[in-house]
């Protein structure tokens, strides 16, 4: 973010007003549709390689018994995590109608200078594990479809990998083209998905009924207990199902607590607890360790079009995290914490319509790459898990802190809580753990390379402003030297982008310097991006006048806005603020450089922030400014 200013998170906010808060909407069967194609993709999908992966797990330990205390462990799992953590607790943490982990973590109210450090940091680390995430979940995903085929006939078993790749390649081509019309028919393909799975569980539970009796905790109990490390293992596979239990808060302010949790209790619960148990029940009907139990539901006649449906839920799973992963780039980049790119909006209407080129593009070679690596969806099982697992916890330590702080509520309760929801999290993060030399490290190290990147962009940005304001000037003597030193003012109007709330920036102290002359009309400008999604338009800008021709000027984003520099000044003169003629803006481009006699650690951290700084999207793609009205002004500073 080169030329915005400190977010509110990391160096205080200048935020005047009350933020606006967008008004949810109204539950109905069009928004409880809508939060079937866009929250429940990946959460829909995992039967498709849930229970496969636990088979392969247990091996020939995997019998009747053992697969009703799977079902049990999943069963309960869904309850624990998705029912009560997520839909009743974690949702409950409505930041201005936004959620996700960073939401989470701005309502600590923690800053990096100050309290709460730790609390910046596990949301962070939270934030940049769902990149590593989103690596995994489209391959598995369309692998575990295409599988499907395999249940058929044994001639596609060759290609499956292949077909893969081709749809993977596929979506990641198409998102520059934007999701806004596709995405509408993504509800009532996700409803048809969630029929369809609960009518095969049904079948296969109405000639297996015994299977329900895996909804007594005691089953799962007794597997965990009675198979040794094994059937700690198991959780490994277990937590398979709820895998996509962050989109639920991610996604919230795309469509509204109400419409996902309606869409959760009255159609995605039942159902995927029906096809879990109808796939338990066929196995016990029917042994088979090699097989895919899910596919096994089908009759032959139905086999080819359930794949072609569940290649297109989980390609709407896929879309689903890439999509997360666009929001989640914009939010940490207009918050600070990492480094401008170029975002692009696909739909006029739509706020949460973004396509972000390098994250799609990165993407999309990783998730390649996996798919080649692996091959097979159960192998891919092994690396799925680990990440996800991890950001749980860290929702979870978040909760607490918002629990005591921001609902006040009473410690007892508050540490209850978290005690009973840590006890799960962290049993699944440990088995998650076990999986690491499987390819449970690539998540974990893909997230942790992104969260280097953003404390090290938000660490360089903050040395930045901290030496832009030692080379500022009070208006006071900046305005004496101009009459001092007879500074001759030009007509027209210089708009200069600065991060510094106060005093005269370096780039027009530098500016006179250099020209030895000034516009009649400057305006120092200064973004500010809140730690609220939205700011209400008559609290968009604080403008202040310095002297006759010198503003200062903050104009504030929340941090899921577009900004827009020229609307936003158009929007200011229609209340009443000077009517500044064509402006031009100025902008400074920093080359950083590492002072001598560093420790190499520091001058390899000041390196990185100097080529992401070098890399990053211009003033021209980041706030709209029209490119014939921009100076870009070259600055060479030692950090």
């Amino acid at each position: 973010m080169p030329y915005a200013s400190t977010a509110a998170l990391s160096a205080g906010t200048t935020f005047t007003g009350q933020p606006h808060r967008r008004t949810e909407p109204s539950p109905s069967r069009a928004t409880t549709l809508l939060a079937l194609g866009i929250v429940y993709g990946d959460l829909g999908t995992s039967p498709l390689y849930t229970l496969q992966t636990i088979v392969h797990l247990m091996g020939r330990a995997f019998d009747a018994e053992a697969a009703l205390g799977s079902l049990s462990l999943v069963f309960w799992s869904l309850i624990v995590t998705i029912s009560i953590k997520y839909s009743l607790l974690v949702m409950r943490a409505d930041n201005h109608g936004e959620g996700g982990i960073l939401a989470l973590m701005a309502m600590t109210g923690a800053r990096w200078s100050g309290r709460g450090r730790w609390l910046l940091i596990a949301g962070l680390f939270g934030a940049a594990l769902i990149y590593g995430d989103g690596i995994i979940t489209p391959a598995i995903s369309v692998l575990s479809a295409v599988e499907g085929l395999n249940v058929a006939t044994a001639i596609f078993k060759p290609y499956t990998m292949p077909i893969a790749v081709v749809i993977l390649l596929g979506l990641f081509a198409l998102q520059n083209r934007g999701t806004a019309s596709v995405g509408k028919a993504f509800g009532p393909i996700m409803l048809l998905w969630f029929i369809s799975i609960g009518g095969l569980g049904v079948f296969g539970v109405f000639n297996h009924p015994e299977v329900l009796a895996a909804l007594n905790p005691v089953y799962g109990i007794h597997l965990l207990t009675t198979h040794g490390f094994l059937g700690f293992a198991v959780l490994g596979g277990v937590f398979l199902a709820l895998t996509g239990g962050e989109a639920l808060y991610a996604d919230m302010g795309h469509v509204g607590r109400a419409p996902i949790r309606i869409a959760w209790y009255c159609i995605v619960l039942p159902t995927l607890i029906l096809s879990y148990a109808g796939q338990v029940a066929t196995f016990i009907a029917s042994p088979d360790l090699d097989s895919n139990p899910f596919f096994k539901l089908a009759p032959s006649v139905a086999l080819y079009p359930l794949v072609a449906l569940a290649t297109l839920a989980t390609i709407i799973a896929s879309q689903a995290i890439i999509t997360g992963s666009f929001s989640m780039t914009r939010q940490a980049m207009q918050l600070g914490w990492f480094p401008g790119v170029r975002i692009r909006q696909t739909s006029a209407d739509e706020y949460g319509q973004i396509y972000v080129p390098f994250v799609n593009w990165t993407m999309m070679v990783m998730t390649i790459v996996l798919t080649v690596a692996f091959g097979t969806s159960d192998r891919l099982a092994g690396a799925y898990g680990t990440a996800v697992s991890t950001t749980m916890v860290l929702t979870t330590i978040l909760l607490f802190e918002v629990m005591r702080r921001r609902w006040h509520w009473p410690l007892w309760q508050s540490v209850a809580i978290a005690v009973v929801l840590l006890s799960v999290d962290l049993n699944f993060f440990a088995a998650n753990l076990l999986k690491l030399f499987e390819g449970g490290w690539i998540p974990l190290t893909f997230g942790l390379l992104v969260f280097i990147v953003m404390i090290t962009w938000h660490s360089g940005i903050t040395t930045l402003h901290r030496r832009n304001a030692i080379h500022s000037e009070t208006p006071g003597a900046f305005l004496a030297r101009l009459t001092a030193e007879d500074i001759d003012r030009v007509p027209g109007t210089g708009i200069f982008l600065t991060r510094l709330g106060k005093g005269m920036p370096p780039i027009i102290v530098n500016y006179v310097r250099q020209t030895r002359s000034l516009f009649e009309t400057v305006v120092a400008l200064s973004v500010s991006f809140e730690s609220i999604p939205r700011v209400r338009p008559a609290d968009r800008i604080k403008c202040e006048k310095l002297s006759e021709g010198l503003w200062h000027m903050t104009v504030h984003f929340g941090f899921v806005e577009i900004p827009d520099l020229p609307s936003a000044i158009s929007a200011a003169r229609r209340e009443g603020l000077p009517a500044w003629d064509r402006p031009t803006f100025y902008i400074e481009r920093y080359d950083a450089v590492s002072r001598p006699k560093r420790p190499w650690l520091t001058r390899w951290r000041v390196a990185l922030f100097a080529f992401m700084s070098r890399n990053s999207a211009h003033a021209v793609d980041r706030f709209r400014i029209p490119s014939k009205e921009l100076v870009e002004i070259g600055r060479r500073i030692e950090l």
